[in-house]
């Protein structure tokens, strides 16, 4: 039995903005923190073992607390790490670009999982490098209470594996900046006990 909940990174001023993020290495704005904090303050008590993070920094700047104030252990996964939106990243979206993006989830959810942006990566190659990050975590018997941080869309390709959702529907997976997703894992199969929970940021000014 291990419980894993699986968080999405604080604010940065790329979500704020509206620009498309991906695999730039940005950091948490100033209510990026401030979620953070909220987190840490609501999850402290609770007795992890390991954390476990993407490599970028906005993923170690949200569990910075439970890494360096409460000295839990960290590993850092690229199989943990936000799709490649390839050339897209960096940038606001034009109108034109709008209407390319909108026309890709489209085609995702009606299946067709093998296209990308231009440079990009595939739902489904984030899948393949996912399952080796998950064979990793979950290679630790020892390890009962774990946090996770990931990425937005990552969260919605890494919980349809989980719960054995057609990639398709990955859209149907909420989430907001510093969200929670806790997590049962039986031995054998995933449950949710809590989804896109929010509560613990309900005293942060936007």
């Amino acid at each position: 039995m291990k419980k894993i909940y699986l968080i999405r990174h604080g604010e940065t001023e790329f979500n704020r903005l509206g620009m498309v993020q991906g695999k730039v290495d940005t950091d948490l704005n100033e209510l990026g923190h401030k979620q953070a904090n909220a987190f840490f303050e609501a999850f402290k008590h609770i007795p992890f073992d390991k954390v476990y993070t993407s490599t970028l920094r906005r993923t170690h700047q949200s569990t910075h607390h439970f890494i360096h104030t409460l000295q839990i252990p960290h590993v850092s996964l690229k199989g943990l790490d936000e799709i490649s939106w390839g050339y897209k990243e960096g940038r606001k979206a034009s109108p034109t670009e709008d209407i390319e993006y909108k026309s890709i989830l489209k085609k995702w959810s009606l299946g067709d999982l093998d296209i990308a942006f231009e440079g990009g990566e595939t739902p489904l190659q984030v899948l393949e490098r996912q399952k080796e990050a998950l064979e990793i975590i979950l290679s630790k018997p020892e390890e009962k209470n774990i946090l996770v941080c990931m990425h937005g869309r990552a969260i919605r390709i890494l919980l349809c594996y989980l719960f054995n959702y057609p990639l398709s529907e990955m859209d149907c997976f909420l989430h907001g900046n510093l969200c929670l997703y806790e997590l049962t894992y039986t031995g054998t199969m995933f449950m949710a006990n809590r989804t896109n929970y929010q509560k613990h940021l309900s005293g942060i000014i936007h």
